[in-house]
């Protein structure tokens, strides 16, 4: 059986991964990896998830099984964070939800619980995406399309395109959408594109799945969400997939969450039934520890404010180094318009060079990008951007 298997595509980012360990050059700059690094170049577990576990430890007296929909505490403190904690949905009991592994969970746990509702319905996702969004509803077995979005000329969003795009859709069908710091692009939704996508949601009946991977790297907790709690506001059902990966720092953990709204609480209820007969069939019981991690910071008024702090010092040092890279750009007398990496938010950017400036800064500079030319701007530091910045330079005057 096993003698039948073909050989399958390593992932570019994790190929890109392998070749930069093995590089053996010191001055090399990993920019392809996708994980929040400190000036030091190290991914630090937070001060607020270092007490959180202290007292997970103390007070931990069992290792029985939490249940399908995990942690409730969880469940109800990141439905707040997303939605805001007074928000109609969450009064009407119109939100239910499941702590899952990882963000990546939560969206495999939405694709089965889509083709559960209605299996005929395809998933539209945004030009680019994230690279695994595809592949995961396709092994789910649902269609995947794609909608207009990001423009690689102007380096903005093709608005007016995604827009007509987005006016074809048919009712049943979904459409995802990044929440903020989009994956891989770093160009949000305005608000006031916010409310159009909203309108047409409406009006044509198709159903949003929001994935929120990166709440408060973007401009803030509250602000990164004012686009999902303006389409909750407005449309009668959605799905929402959240990670904790990135704004607490959990990533091994894998720690995510799905929450569905629906029209009513009796709709919400049988929704409930549904979504932990599908979890059931997947993995069953989510991992606990940091879910009750994030549960902990959260019922304390001292490590939120903890968090909220260092969360603050995370997304303020990612801005500060987009301008920097202009700054540093413009000094090594590079005149190419690099402003629109400052009207990005998150940890990526494309950068809009070529394949050919791409493979030379890999070979010649040991500076590493994926092949589309979007960078992680978290993988910067103040030890390796006048490096980057001349490299960079010295590939684009050719």
């Amino acid at each position: 059986m096993f003698s039948q298997l073909q050989t399958v595509a390593t992932d570019p980012i994790l190929g890109l991964m392998a070749e930069y360990k093995a590089d053996p050059n010191p001055n090399k700059v990993d920019l392809g990896v996708g994980v929040y690094k400190d000036e030091q170049g190290h991914t630090a577990v937070l001060k607020c998830v270092k007490e959180a576990e202290a007292l997970r430890l103390r007070q931990e007296d069992s290792k029985t099984y939490i249940g399908m929909a995990g942690d409730l505490n969880f469940n109800t403190h990141i439905e707040k964070l997303a939605f805001g904690p007074a928000h109609q949905v969450l009064l009407a009991n119109r939100v239910t939800s499941a702590h899952t592994p990882g963000g990546t969970g939560a969206l495999r746990v939405a694709a089965e619980f889509i083709k559960r509702a209605n299996p005929n319905a395809t998933i539209w996702v945004t030009t680019p995406t994230w690279a695994n969004h595809i592949s995961l509803f396709q092994a789910a077995g649902l269609k995947v399309k794609e909608y207009a979005y990001y423009d690689y000329s102007s380096k903005g969003l093709q608005s007016e395109q995604m827009f007509a795009d987005l006016n074809k859709i048919p009712a049943g069908d979904v459409v995802l959408v990044h929440a903020c710091c989009h994956n891989p692009s770093g160009m949000d939704l305005t608000f006031e594109q916010w409310q159009r996508f909203t309108a047409i949601a409406k009006e044509r009946g198709f159903t949003p799945l929001v994935d929120m991977a990166y709440q408060g790297f973007g401009s803030g907790l509250d602000e990164d969400a004012a686009g999902l709690r303006y389409l909750a506001d407005n449309v009668p059902e959605l799905l929402l997939c959240s990670s904790c990966s990135k704004n607490f720092g959990l990533y091994r953990e894998r720690i995510g969450a799905i929450s569905i709204v629906a029209t009513d609480s009796k709709v919400a209820e049988i929704a409930r039934v549904n979504l932990l007969s599908v979890v059931r069939s997947i993995y069953s019981m989510p991992p606990a520890h940091g879910a009750i991690i994030v549960g902990h910071i959260l019922d304390s008024q001292e490590l939120t404010t903890l968090w909220h702090q260092e969360l603050a010092e995370m997304r303020n040092r990612i801005n500060d180094y987009r301008q920097l890279i202009i700054d540093k750009l413009a000094a090594e007398g590079i005149t190419d318009d690099f402003s629109f990496i400052t009207r990005q938010h998150g940890m990526f950017s494309f950068l809009g060079i070529t394949k050919a400036q791409i493979d030379r800064l890999k070979a010649e500079f040991s500076v590493y990008m994926v092949g589309s030319s979007r960078v992680s701007i978290a993988g910067l530091n103040h030890s390796n951007i006048d490096y980057f910045a001349r490299s960079v330079a010295t590939v684009l005057k050719g």
